[in-house]
């Protein structure tokens, strides 16, 4: 059975899209991930590469059994702050309340993302996509490859390993992406592909999570990462 789904990747810019419709690939980008998802049409499920669900006061199993499974690539998954933490006006007030409510700090990197964490929060708890699913694609090039990537995806090697895998599983990436091939970055194109693998596959009923039980928090969204 066709499935119709989009792979979301966030970038500097803002988000970046990688639509399958049976065997089109199509490559958008956008500000915000309504607009993204609007530019889509109709889904059967959206991938996105950002933690939904947002811890109050712990760490999320998803995020250390991710790690656990990706080896060499562990340090790609970033600990999930605490929703308190992305409301602080700067990093040290932030990273600060992490470490109240969690015992533990939160990385630059993580603050850096609040903006698009808020964005799909608030996407999402206002009625978002009713098959929406969090995917990290260094787990879904792991699961396609039979195990963790041996280059960065910062590296020609490891940005053809991924194009490569992309291809071997039916997901053929246009030379020409339209005006996203300007904006967007090839890790995030490569990225946002991946995600959509894992979309269509979770579509099919084909899809693994860790935890295999999501975990709950105070927003009532499922914590748990696709692959």
């Amino acid at each position: 059975m066709p499935f119709r789904v989009l792979g979301a990747d966030a970038y500097k810019g803002g988000w970046v899209g990688v639509l399958l419709d049976q065997d089109r690939v199509e490559v958008g980008a956008a500000p915000g991930i309504a607009a993204l998802v609007a530019w889509a049409g109709p889904l059967d499920v959206v991938g996105i590469d950002i933690p939904i669900g947002l811890p109050d006061a712990t760490r999320r199993r998803a995020d250390r059994e991710a790690r656990a499974q990706l080896g060499r690539r562990a340090s790609s998954v970033f600990n999930t702050p605490v929703r308190a933490a992305l409301s602080c006006a700067d990093y040290a007030a932030a990273n600060a309340e992490n470490r109240r409510l969690a015992g533990e700090g939160m990385s630059a990197q993580a603050y850096r993302l609040g903006p698009r964490i808020l964005d799909v929060d608030a996407w999402l708890r206002g009625g978002g996509h009713p098959r929406t699913i969090e995917v990290h694609p260094e787990l879904s090039f792991a699961r396609m490859a039979g195990g963790p990537l041996p280059d960065s995806k910062k590296t020609w090697s490891g940005a053809m390993q991924r194009a490569e895998l992309l291809r071997r599983h039916g997901v053929r990436l246009p030379s020409d992406i339209g005006p996203a091939g300007r904006l967007v970055p090839v890790d995030d194109v490569l990225d946002a592909a991946a995600v959509a693998w894992t979309a269509r596959r979770a579509a099919a009923g084909e899809a693994r999570c860790v935890p295999a039980e999501p975990e709950i928090f105070s927003d009532g969204l499922p914590a748990a990462i696709w692959s």
